[in-house]
């Protein structure tokens, strides 16, 4: 579970289950499962989960928004493999700041965040990468981005 929580975009089988359940063994949930639970679901769910140590369902952990998709076990995998392969024809530069940019507006107050979205933005039209996405855009086109 705290693995997961590391993680971006989830894909679980409708029989997975979902637990911080260190407390039932006399730890609690290391390698960040107190600090990134908090901060990706509501405070009452949180605290329930890291304090009572029970397990939530796949329907549950998607309804909480734990879990973006739930797909039955036989297209669990195709599932991931889709999403894995949209996310890679994206421009490579643009999915770093975006992820960069989300991740650090956790610590930084509104106007920080603009401010640095200001700057990225600049940085990346520079970038070979959005010339080729307005030019695929005008010719109606799948885009080939390079990362440059």
């Amino acid at each position: 579970m705290t693995l997961m929580l590391a993680t971006d975009i989830r894909v679980a089988a409708p029989h997975a289950t979902f637990g911080v359940t260190e407390v039932k063994r006399g730890v609690f949930p290391a390698n960040g499962g107190t600090q990134r639970i908090i901060q990706q679901l509501p405070h009452a769910i949180a605290m329930e989960m890291l304090l009572l140590g029970d397990a939530i369902n796949a329907d549950t952990a998607l309804r909480w928004g734990l879990v973006n998709h739930v797909a039955p076990l036989p297209e669990l995998l195709p599932k991931a493999m889709e999403i894995a392969r949209r996310l890679a024809a994206n421009a490579p530069l643009a999915v770093q700041a975006a992820k960069e940019l989300a991740l650090r507006s956790r610590d930084v107050d509104l106007a920080s965040g603009l401010r640095m979205e200001q700057l990225m933005l600049r940085l990346l039209q520079t970038s070979s990468d959005v010339q080729e996405g307005s030019r695929a855009f005008a010719e109606k086109r799948p885009p080939q981005f390079t990362g440059a």
